[in-house]
């Protein structure tokens, strides 16, 4: 029984070692390649430990941790869907759902049970570590588009109001760090990084 269990928890850790290879839209602070979700996971897992005392209420940190480390698992199969491809959206639900009961199965039944429950926590958005999570995974875009001059979002031809619209989760998470956000959307169009609508 230890065995198996040892060789489905290993069989999951390679499975998700397929994150590294799903490209995102968004590059990376320097501009010099796209991110892929892995390093995604990673980075807002550390804003949230690093913003923590940003978070409009007491949150338990590390469910938020667990949860943002968990959260895009499921584009092993489902893929990075853009927040403002509205195309991609229509079926977003569906092809993640599917993903999660494949990925999340190749573990031991408890602890697929847990993982699943946590990115379900997520997705609902209802808990406050689920909102400050999701906060942290709207912020970390925004903050490379400032940081690469707009880039992504001149090439979508994004504007300023589609930007203020898909952020409004971060003022869910943080009233400060929306705060934050809106000055940088602000002074990106005002350096001509976003299209003023």
């Amino acid at each position: 029984m230890t065995e198996n269990r040892l060789t489905r928890q290993v069989d999951f850790l390679v499975e998700i070692d397929k994150l590294k290879t799903v490209l995102r839209r968004a590059y990376i602070a320097d501009a010099s390649r796209r991110e892929n979700s892995a390093e995604h996971s990673w980075h807002i897992a550390m804003m949230a430990m690093i913003l923590a005392e940003y978070c409009h209420q007491d949150v338990d940190l590390f469910s938020v941790i667990k949860m943002l480390l968990i959260h895009d698992i499921v584009e092993i199969d489902a893929g990075d869907t853009g927040i403002y491809d509205h195309v991609a959206a229509l079926d977003k639900n569906e092809r993640e759902t599917l993903a999660a009961e494949r990925v999340f199965s190749l573990l031991p039944p408890d602890q697929a049970k847990e993982l699943r429950k946590i990115w379900d926590e997520f997705e609902q958005g209802a808990s406050s570590e689920a909102r400050f999570a999701r906060a942290m995974d709207r912020l970390i875009p925004l903050i490379h588009n400032y940081y690469t001059q707009g880039k992504r979002w001149k090439e979508d031809g994004i504007t300023h109001a589609q930007v203020l619209t898909a952020n409004q989760t971060i003022r869910e998470g943080s009233q400060e760090l929306w705060e934050f956000a809106f000055s940088l959307i602000d002074e990106s169009v005002s350096r001509g990084y976003l299209l003023k609508d």
